[in-house]
């Protein structure tokens, strides 16, 4: 009785050992010839013309994000302009209701009620000037 089991461990181990003596070259996958893999492989845009433009292409992309950072700026800022526009209506809108309420609690009527809560009375003579002579006055 033979090891069948065993024979078929060592033929697999055979096999793996002419393989690894001998590697099979697997075709390389070709590019597919459209226009981009053309553009970028024999065409304008090589590897050296492509490092030749890096520092360009870094000077773009800079100038995207400032531009981008410029436009949130803004917007933010627009934000707050229309808010302060909001706060000055609003603002606006208490001064003349308080100079409103002003006006009228400085009428003489309203003047005089306010006076009679507190006991004080309207004179009914007129005020009188007092006139000091030029000489009597010393600086």
């Amino acid at each position: 009785m033979t090891n069948r089991f065993r024979n078929e461990i060592i033929e697999v181990e055979e096999v793996e050992i002419a393989s690894a003596e001998a590697p099979v070259e697997e075709p390389k996958a070709e590019l597919p010839r459209n226009f981009f893999t053309i553009l970028f492989t024999e065409g304008v845009v090589s590897k050296e013309a492509a490092t030749e433009m890096l520092p360009f292409i870094l000077f773009l992309a800079f100038l995207g994000m400032v531009y981008i950072g410029n436009r949130h700026f803004a917007e933010n800022n627009i934000r707050d302009i229309d808010k302060m526009r909001r706060e000055v209506v609003e603002l606006s809108a208490d001064y003349k209701l308080l100079k409103a309420d002003l006006m009228l609690r400085s009428t003489k009527t309203e003047v005089a009620k306010e006076a009679d809560t507190l006991g004080l009375i309207e004179p009914v003579e007129p005020p009188k000037k007092i006139m000091v002579p030029a000489d009597e006055y010393q600086n």
